[in-house]
């Protein structure tokens, strides 16, 4: 009995001994490197503080606009105005461009084939005081200028911006080249005052936008150009709006067949988010 005894106690020792060494094994050392959970390595804390940069822009708007002047009888006059507004939105800097293409005749004969291109990159634009940078191309029939080249920079202010106002001043340094078909090349530094006017009346009915450029050179004072635009607008819809536009220009430097002053008036429609 004794014997019995002795021996499930060395068995029981034994046992308690093994099981002693089993858990010591499964305890890791301090040395060792510890197992992560999966789930721990892929969960993604949402308050980790790591946010995605800004986009470049986050708002595009357009406009399509088409406008007309025809006549017919004793002068058969016929002219076409093609105008686009594309901007580019975003929380630094904007781009805007406003191209145009203008094609008339005049009793048969090619009177205007004017095309434009402008480039304008501002930089903190949402501010009340804005930098900006500028480049166009133009070339015109009406004028019988081959091309006309012009870069610069400048400062903007907005002087208004409610939601039936928007106002705003801006000032920029050209540097100007314009190639005529007959008289030499030009080329001069001018300072580029600009004034630009959004308004809205009647709730939306009625629409007026303007834009004025006085341009005198620095380098003569003598030559001088501006442009005016003023635009009444009746939106049928979100998309559609109708309109009518009025546009003088004036250049003291021209070809001895051209005058210096012209104006026009259209009648058109555009289409748009803008």
């Amino acid at each position: 009995m004794s014997a019995g005894l002795i021996s499930i106690s060395k068995l029981t020792a034994c046992l308690l001994f093994i099981c002693s060494a089993l858990a010591h094994a499964q305890q890791p050392s301090s040395n060792s490197p510890q197992a992560v959970p999966l789930d721990s390595v892929l969960a993604v804390k949402p308050d980790s503080g790591v946010k995605p940069p800004p986009p470049l822009f986050d708002t595009i708007r357009y406009r399509f606009m088409g406008d007309g002047n025809f006549a017919r009888g004793n002068v058969n006059r016929s002219l076409v105005v093609l105008r686009a507004e594309l901007t580019f939105s975003g929380p630094a800097i904007n781009v805007a461009t406003n191209p145009r293409f203008t094609y008339g005749k005049q009793s048969g004969i090619l009177a205007e084939r004017d095309s434009y291109v402008d480039l304008f990159v501002d930089v903190f634009k949402k501010r009340k005081t804005y930098a900006f940078g500028l480049g166009v191309l133009e070339t015109s029939n009406l004028r019988r200028i081959d091309l006309r080249k012009m870069i610069g920079a400048g400062v903007g202010y907005r002087l208004v911006r409610t939601k039936s106002n928007d106002m705003s001043l801006t000032n920029a340094i050209l540097y100007e080249s314009t190639n005529f078909r007959e008289i030499s090349t030009v080329t001069t530094i001018r300072n580029s005052f600009r004034v630009k006017g959004k308004h809205s009346l009647l709730q939306d009915k009625i629409r007026i936008n303007h834009l004025t450029f006085l341009q005198p050179a620095l380098n003569d004072f003598s030559n001088l150009r501006w442009n005016t635009i003023i635009s009444f607008e009746l939106p049928l819809n979100k998309w559609v709006t109708l309109r009518t536009s009025f546009e003088n220009s004036y250049e003291s430097v021209v070809e001895t067949t051209r005058k210096r002053n012209d104006s026009r008036i259209t009648f058109g429609v555009s289409v748009g988010n803008k």
